[in-house]
């Protein structure tokens, strides 16, 4: 027998821990749900770096599970809903560690994937599973939990909060000049070889700044990787334009920074995604990755997809013969993109949105 669904839930818990791109794809089923029920309670258990990126989205209360607390973080998570009994629980993580947080809380029904998408053997810790949905974007699987739950309203909607200190902070960098906004590397993972190459990035920058009077404001983490990639890019362009904002933001700031963007260039990375949400203009730069699965969504035609070339290149294989969303995990995989690709795009893009009257880009120094 099936645990029913809730008809009008009082209270909804959303488990997804990471990462930022997906958490800032998870945010229109959060809005969806709360169009359906105002008057819903959602509590979201997220990751300690995710709720820096998300805190303050109205309606939601957070509860942070730093993965570097292991069991003892999800002890504390246990604890503090200990009284807590979820109408249902939206298991949005596919990973064993979440799943192992899920076994202590309370909820009437826990729904997750269906089989064909279920990662970590995460059925097994679900009551109910999403209709099946083959070839779907993330995004497109994250309303998949609001429409099992009933939601017919699924228009895309965000609302991310931004203080006015993250505006401040991005305003000290970047003055009222007009500028693209290129995040070169993606998050360093084992075999995940998602960056292009920083003379790529240099040939962009060169053309924005000389054809679209833009200059480009470099963003990223601290880590060595990206400190060596912003001061290779920096060692290629023309003085002035570019500025340096690699380690240099808070999350709230690179989101202000996103959002006064006329562009943003980036790998499959959080900052497409960020930059999704704010309705900033987006170039994506794929190879590794299937931008049908993981594409900024509202900005997928202007892609420079080279995930075909790619798969035959270095897997041998059509797309039809490998499973969806499947990596390439080639580190020259990126290396298919060329910088014309991408100067391509951006004009389209910076074309067909051009920018308000205001910010009439100029070429001033």
């Amino acid at each position: 027998m099936k645990h029913p669904l809730p008809a009008r839930p009082e209270h909804l818990c959303v488990l997804r821990l990471s990462a930022l791109g997906d958490v800032c794809n998870l945010v229109p089923t959060i809005r969806a749900l709360q169009r359906q029920w105002p008057d819903v309670r959602i509590t979201w258990i997220i990751g300690k770096g995710e709720y820096s990126l998300l805190s303050g989205l109205s309606g939601v209360e957070f509860l942070v599970y730093d993965k570097a607390t292991g069991l003892a973080g999800m002890r504390e998570i246990w604890h503090t809903l200990a009284d807590t009994r979820f109408d249902a629980l939206l298991h949005m993580q596919q990973a064993l560690r979440a799943s192992a947080l899920s076994l202590g809380l309370k909820a009437n029904v826990r729904i997750g994937y269906d089989k064909a998408r279920t990662k970590d053997w995460q059925h097994w810790f679900t009551h109910r599973q999403l209709a099946p949905h083959p070839r779907a974007h993330v995004l497109d699987s994250f309303m998949d939990f609001a429409r099992l739950m009933g939601v017919d309203d699924t228009r895309l909607e965000w609302n991310l909060p931004i203080p006015e200190t993250a505006i401040e902070e991005a305003q000290q960098l970047t003055g009222e000049h007009p500028y693209l906004l290129m995040s070169p590397c993606a998050n360093p993972r084992l075999r995940n070889f998602r960056n292009w190459s920083a003379e790529g990035y240099a040939a962009v920058i060169e053309h924005a700044w000389t054809q679209h009077g833009l200059r480009t404001v470099l963003s990223g983490g601290n880590s060595p990787q990206e400190r060596e990639m912003g001061t290779r890019i920096l060692s290629l362009a023309a003085s002035g334009a570019v500025v340096d904002a690699i380690g240099a933001t808070s999350l709230k700031g690179l989101l202000a920074l996103i959002d006064r963007a006329r562009a943003v260039v980036a790998p499959d990375s959080g900052p497409v995604h960020m930059a999704n949400a704010l309705h900033t203009p987006t170039v994506g730069l794929f190879a590794t990755t299937n931008p049908e699965r993981a594409a900024p969504y509202c900005w997928r035609d202007y892609v420079v997809n080279r995930y075909p070339q790619a798969v035959r290149s270095y897997m041998h294989k059509s797309l039809d013969g490998i499973t969806w969303g499947q990596r390439v995990r080639h580190p020259d995989a990126m290396s298919l993109i060329g910088a014309d690709d991408v100067i391509e795009r951006l004009d389209a893009l910076l074309t067909d949105y051009p920018a308000p009257s205001a910010m009439e880009p100029s070429n001033e120094a």
